[in-house]
């Protein structure tokens, strides 16, 4: 496991170049509360929407929450949604010069209306068709720029178009001849056509529609590894197994099988994508095929527990070695991103999220009652917690008494209490915004008028609880206690 852990602040040294087809994932939320007097269908009142890179940008975007530099190149229509993929890459990635643009061809759009948590139809919008030549050699040309910079190279391959035979032909030559590995996430079933590529990475499905073998056990999912390896020209195969974990097969010497490393399997959408990225950002950064392997396997293990195609970040993957996490379930402490990762999956399990906030310095039974009233009127509750810089500027230089770290953790060792979340603004608004409470708390000092959030809560059908207080207890009064 210290190998791993070595292995994994790594990732931050790694640069990969990563091509394939690109497209934008638009999500439009909203509220159902009648049907359509025009056809048995729901109504959805539109609240608001989200974008965000589909395809091999989720690859990108998993390469980047590992800590490693992607370049990026790809291919979009001369339309509205390729101008909005492109501001994406150029914001997130730093660079949107990979990007090609075609006349005439239409950007992948997925568009999924989503009402009362539920998703209701997904709408695509596409050009399923080769590219051009002039693209082909522009994608050539844009990857060749970007192999003395990368230390290995990904081709994500869905299907679209944009990976034709001549430009993998053309990429994996050009990466091989630079003495790069090429990671190859395949689609299709000849996988002839990624010949000469280091690793290909099918899931068991592909796998057996790529064969025709059976892929039941692990004696089967070597034998028609070993397939792929002898007719396809293809150095090694790592086989995702889902709820079964990974296999690596390579050209020479034993299988090795990795069980799987989920807790909780709550969304397999975009696992493939952050296994290939994981995989491929450690052999960027010079860990060995298996170990490699092994990251990717964690990662993919984490990814699935998260609502949608998301991301997986090195701290993560650093928490997920501790056997006794594993043992314990989630960490009661965590960063504003994975709280509302985590606040999200509990709602959609039909779990009503609390939210309260405060210093939380020298717990008092002021403390303990107002979290306990919180706890009581909701089914989760997360605790928002001043940082230390936060605390010094509404409480004077000489607070806070103890550090954000030793408030944290006692609050974490409360039963009350499922999450903590430190925040270093005055207020804790933004916290709010992300994690979007069901129940929002707050001490019967303020009125509901008054408490932060309380507006944006009810907004959305939320609910605001004022808890009674328990008197004469508050730090302050603690602190002078101890000083007179």
């Amino acid at each position: 496991m210290s190998d791993l852990a070595r292995h994994i602040d790594a990732l931050a040294q790694a640069r990969v170049l990563c091509v394939g087809d690109l497209m934008l994932d638009r999500f439009v939320y909203g509220s159902v509360d009648r049907v359509s007097p025009e056809a048995p269908i729901p109504v959805l009142r539109i609240e608001r929407e989200a974008v965000m890179l589909g395809g091999s940008g989720n690859v990108a975007a998993n390469l980047l929450g590992l800590g490693a530099a992607c370049r990026f190149v790809s291919v979009v229509g001369d339309d509205g949604p390729g101008a909005e993929v492109r501001h994406i890459v150029e914001r997130q990635i730093g660079s949107a010069e990979g990007i090609v643009v075609e006349p005439g061809r239409q950007t992948t759009l997925k568009t999924r209306f989503i009402g009362s948590r539920q998703q209701l139809l997904r709408a695509d919008a596409e050009t399923v068709a080769p590219i051009g030549p002039a693209s082909v050699e522009a994608v050539l040309a844009a990857a060749r720029a970007a192999l003395p910079e990368v230390g290995a190279v990904i081709l994500s391959d869905y299907g679209k178009g944009m990976l034709t035979d001549a430009l993998v032909a053309g990429l994996i030559e050009a990466a091989r001849a630079a003495g790069l590995p090429v990671v190859v996430d395949p689609k299709g079933t000849d996988y002839r056509r990624y010949r000469g590529a280091s690793i290909v990475t099918p899931n068991r499905k592909e796998l057996m529609q790529a064969t025709g073998l059976p892929a039941d056990d692990d004696a089967q999912v070597e034998a028609a590894c070993r397939r792929l390896i002898e007719t396809c020209g293809i150095d090694a195969v790592i086989a995702t197994r889902s709820e079964r974990g990974m296999s690596v097969v390579t050209r020479s010497g034993p299988a090795v099988h990795l069980p799987a490393e989920a807790r909780e399997v709550f969304d397999v959408s975009g696992a493939g994508d952050t296994a290939v990225a994981a995989l491929t950002a450690a052999l960027s950064a010079g860990v060995e095929l298996n170990d490699a392997a092994r990251l990717a396997n964690l990662a993919a293990g984490i990814v699935v527990g998260k609502v949608g195609t998301a991301v997986v970040r090195a701290p993560e993957l650093l928490a997920a070695l501790h056997a006794q996490e594993w043992r314990q379930g989630e960490a009661k402490v965590a960063a504003r991103e994975e709280a509302a990762e985590r606040a999200e999956r509990w709602r959609l399990r039909g779990k009503r999220v609390g939210f309260t906030n405060g210093c939380f310095d020298l717990l008092h039974p002021g403390h303990i009652s107002l979290l306990t009233q919180a706890r009581a009127a909701c089914d989760v509750l997360v605790v928002g917690l001043n940082s230390d810089e936060s605390v010094q500027r509404l409480k004077g230089p000489t607070r806070p008494v103890q550090s954000e770290t030793a408030r944290a953790t006692v609050l974490a060792s409360l039963s009350c209490v499922d999450l903590v979340v430190v925040f270093g603004e005055d207020t804790p608004e933004q916290l709010i915004k992300a994690l979007r409470p069901d129940v929002l708390v707050k001490g019967a000092d303020y009125t509901v008028e008054t408490v932060v959030g309380a507006g944006f809560v009810q907004s959305y059908g939320g609910k605001v609880v004022l808890a009674n207080l328990v008197a004469g207890q508050s730090t302050t009064n603690t602190i002078k206690r101890m000083q007179s």
